[in-house]
């Protein structure tokens, strides 16, 4: 028997995951979270052989969750099932530790094969995006600059980043200078909107 975690917000989304899941006689969904930051004690604790990720979940992204259990918990696989396509997300998954990348709109029988593929010491992603993953550049933001932007999503002002991240104001314009100048936009709202549709942030 396959051992599941289950990480996604939408209560609907992960309700159906885990019937469907669930049918399948080799597989059985043994935990279930909502947010990022419950997604390792939850894992420790249960002792999954896969964790399913969604990227998007508040508290802590399926992208950090992934890292933090490479580290804590390594026998456990992780599975991202995101609506979101991007080939930065596959890039930072990979980067993450993560043993595949699926779209949610896949259908459930692929996923089921997907899971046991990854548990079987497998690694899954998506063919398409594998190609525009090889495609593209890997992000050109250091760690620093992408927390920055995403912090500046909202349209924060510099004042208000400054006072978020601990940092002064004279840092912060030059994380978004530079970071700007990267992505090759005007400002810091197009800069952080760029990164987040290439699956940077």
């Amino acid at each position: 028997m396959i051992r599941l975690l289950l990480a996604e917000d939408q209560t609907m989304m992960r309700g159906a995951l885990a019937v469907l899941l669930g049918l399948e006689p080799d597989l059985e969904v043994v935990d279930q979270v909502a947010d990022g930051r419950d997604v390792l004690p939850h894992a420790l604790r249960s002792q999954p052989d896969v964790a399913l990720l969604d990227i998007e979940l508040p508290g802590r992204s399926g992208l950090d969750a992934a890292e933090d259990l490479a580290r804590e918990l390594p026998a456990c696989r992780v599975l991202i099932v995101t609506t979101f396509a991007r080939p930065g997300y596959v890039q930072r998954a990979m980067a993450a530790g993560a043993s595949g990348f699926v779209v949610k709109d896949d259908p459930a029988e692929h996923l089921a094969a997907t899971v046991r593929h990854v548990a079987g010491g497998g690694t899954a992603i998506d063919a398409t995006l594998a190609r525009r993953a090889l495609r593209e550049a890997a992000s050109p933001l250091t760690d620093r600059e992408r927390s920055v932007l995403t912090t500046a999503e909202d349209g924060a002002t510099i004042a208000d980043i400054a006072e978020r991240m601990h940092l002064s104001k004279s840092t912060v314009r030059n994380y978004l200078s530079s970071a700007i100048g990267k992505t090759g936009t005007r400002n810091k709202v197009e800069a952080a909107h760029l990164a987040r549709r290439n699956g940077w942030l």
